[in-house]
């Protein structure tokens, strides 16, 4: 129930009605709204400098989410770049030392490919700081994993070569000589079986009974084959590649044909006394870029230090050769 108010006209001397104008009326609710919609917007205002909208709430805390992401990415980065400087650093004192290649330059590994352009697109964005830092470093990162796997596909075409190279290398004896007690004559100045003065012999003298099989000391493609009146006889002549030949002289029978493509330890012939030879032996040259080289330290693959150093003795013997 409305409450009726009333008051005492001093005119009339009578307690009268309390009636309020419209107008009035009006004025006051413009008044009430006014006054709200002003402490409204001071209250608005001091809330959102002091505690924010709800809007710059959520974006606060994305942004904070995205620092936080930003700084877990940058430790990964940070650990993903000390793993890449261990693999530079094994890759060049370590793989490329074995197999004396030159050492690839830090400024090579960490060329950054196309940077420029995708840093300015970056750029272009607003408050790009943290964005570009990431760019930057994934780049770098990028040009040198680039670097590295180029380095290792060097590096594994370097084991090839180098198993090639040791393959076509002469590294076992001629023939079987377990006891090392086969070795006759050694390298060097020597007396001559025939004239009997003393000659240069240009390789070692391994006696065995006929027919003993005489093995590739090393893989190589046959270049002779057969007796060509040089006084070694019937005997075969292997090229290995690299600069490397190996001569098997005085053989009673080749089993090796030219141009045939031999494997070390393939047998390529027999023990025999063809040619300049006074009795049964394998005489064995090895040579290198044409230059005839004493045959005694290509044996690295059949012996041991300690036989390497008795059949060293008995190689330097100054005796008469059998050739």
């Amino acid at each position: 129930m409305k409450k009726i108010k009333y008051y005492y006209n001093t005119h009339t001397l009578r307690y009268e009605k309390l009636e309020t104008p419209l107008r009035v009326r009006l004025l006051r609710i413009f008044g009430f709204l006014a006054a709200a919609l002003v402490t409204a917007a001071i209250i608005s205002f001091i809330a959102f400098q002091f505690i924010g909208s709800p809007k710059e709430r959520i974006l606060q805390r994305q942004n904070k989410q995205l620092k936080d992401n930003y700084y877990d990415l940058r430790d990964e980065l940070e650990s993903l770049d000390k793993q890449m400087k261990e693999l530079e650093k094994r890759d060049n004192d370590v793989y490329r030392a074995i197999f004396e290649a030159n050492p690839i330059p830090d400024s090579a590994r960490a060329r950054e490919l196309a940077n420029q352009l995708e840093i300015a697109t970056v750029q272009k964005i607003k408050d790009n700081q943290l964005a570009s830092s990431i760019l930057n470093t994934l780049n770098n990162l990028k040009s040198r994993v680039t670097a590295q796997q180029k380095s290792y596909e060097e590096v594994a075409q370097l084991v090839k070569d180098k198993e090639k190279l040791l393959a076509h290398t002469p590294a076992i004896q001629p023939l079987s000589n377990k006891d090392l007690n086969r070795i006759a004559s050694g390298y060097g100045h020597r007396i001559d079986p025939v004239y009997k003065t003393v000659k240069f012999h240009a390789g070692l003298d391994f006696s065995a009974p006929q027919g003993t099989p005489i093995y590739a000391t090393a893989d190589g493609n046959i270049i002779t084959a057969g007796s060509t009146g040089n006084g070694y006889g019937n005997h075969v002549i292997i090229n290995h590649g690299y600069g490397y030949e190996t001569l098997y002289g005085h053989m009673v029978r080749v089993k090796a044909r030219n141009g045939q493509a031999v494997k070390r330890g393939e047998v390529i012939g027999w023990v025999g006394s063809t040619g300049k030879s006074t009795g049964p032996h394998c005489h064995y040259e090895v040579h290198k870029n044409g230059q005839k080289i004493d045959p005694i330290y290509f044996f690295y693959n059949d012996l041991t230090p300690e036989q390497f150093d008795l059949i060293l003795k008995k190689a330097a013997a100054s005796n008469q050769s059998f050739d």
